[in-house]
């Protein structure tokens, strides 16, 4: 058997230990110039986490949106107190995990990326289990009512589906009833129903119980429906932070023209005209002419210049655009803006 992963287990705490309750005012939490330098195998230094300083207020839906190594995990670990940072300062509700990790522990709630559980012990056994490693505690049976998951009590984890061994890592990180609950990656993996499903979950955690929730995620609609703010991060740095319609608005006018035709066109031929920055497109290797559909996805500065040009342009070369459509711009533009670059790359 296997401790899990889910929660930074303290040592084992009398029930009446004590622990320090959020105060108004105080960051849920605080960082100031985080660093953190890693050695290169072949010599040389990765700078993992390059210089950022942000805060999450107490009860925030904070989110940090950035493709895979982009130092989201590094910063969420040195926050929990699972990493030392090279430099910098943190604080999670005024405390520094540095110097009193065993209460930062009773603070917060942690579900990791990867988990590992007890095979041998039932859902609620478990729980029971981490719960006695904390002074503070909700019982079994709330806990798995709160992710839907009473049924399935005296089930073991290696029953369960996916998206229902998800919900108990997030119970399991709710065990201590911690004020801060961090999450890295919580929906990856997980088919649209099962992370529409986590989504809803999420949502009441931070609505109905008020729970500060810190979440990593390289899943645009993901940040666009939960946070509150977001904070986008690539190569160890924040671009920016705010809200989501907030960065959306920021692109003043960018968005998306997309639609198919029956036949191959050049791409070099759309990218020409007026208010047209960028051209993607299926069917890329087919000979311009050639009797094979295509679709098009076009990013745009000015959407109705750009419409109008488009629409001039499919008449004289008496090619059929079908579907068209215009898409207003979306975090991902954003972070192209931001970055040069996309989130998938």
């Amino acid at each position: 058997m296997s401790v899990p992963q889910t929660v930074a287990r303290p040592e084992p705490a009398p029930a009446t230990g004590a622990r320090a309750e959020a105060q108004p005012g105080v960051p849920a939490v605080e960082v100031r110039d985080l660093v953190k330098i890693y050695p290169r195998p072949g010599g040389g230094t990765l700078r993992a986490v390059d210089g950022i300083s942000f805060e999450v207020g107490q009860g925030e839906f904070f989110g940090f949106l950035g493709p895979n190594g982009a130092g989201k995990t590094t910063t969420l670990e040195i926050i929990e107190g699972l990493r030392r940072p090279t430099s910098g300062e943190v604080r999670v509700l005024g405390v520094d995990p540095r110097r009193e990790l065993d209460q930062v522990k009773r603070l917060i709630g942690v579900q990791l990326q990867a988990a590992w559980y007890f095979s041998l012990l039932t859902l609620e056994e478990m729980l029971a289990l981490f719960g006695s490693f904390y002074p503070k505690r909700r019982p079994p049976a709330e806990l798995l009512a709160t992710v839907g998951l009473t049924d399935q009590r005296r089930a073991y984890v290696r029953q369960l589906s996916g998206g229902q061994q998800h919900r108990f890592s997030v119970a399991a990180a709710l065990v201590n009833d911690p004020e801060v609950l961090f999450l890295d990656e919580p929906t990856t993996g997980l088919d649209p129903q099962m992370r529409h499903s986590l989504w809803d979950l999420l949502r009441r955690l931070n609505r109905d119980e008020g729970k500060t929730i810190v979440l990593t995620t390289h899943y645009i609609e993901e940040a666009e429906l939960l946070a509150d703010r977001v904070a986008i991060i690539d190569h160890g740095r924040i671009a920016a932070i705010d809200s989501p319609r907030s960065l959306i608005g920021t692109l003043d006018g960018l968005g998306h023209i997309e639609f198919a035709t029956p036949r191959r066109i050049d791409n070099a031929d759309l990218g020409r005209l007026p208010g047209i920055t960028r051209v993607e497109s299926t069917g890329n290797g087919v000979e311009p002419g050639s009797a094979a559909p295509a679709t098009y996805r076009l990013a745009v500065s000015e959407p109705k210049a750009a419409v109008g040009a488009l629409l001039d342009w499919s008449d004289r070369a008496g090619v059929e655009l079908r579907g068209l459509e215009v898409v207003p711009g979306s975090l991902e533009d954003v972070f192209l803006e931001l970055t040069g670059r996309e989130l998938r790359d």
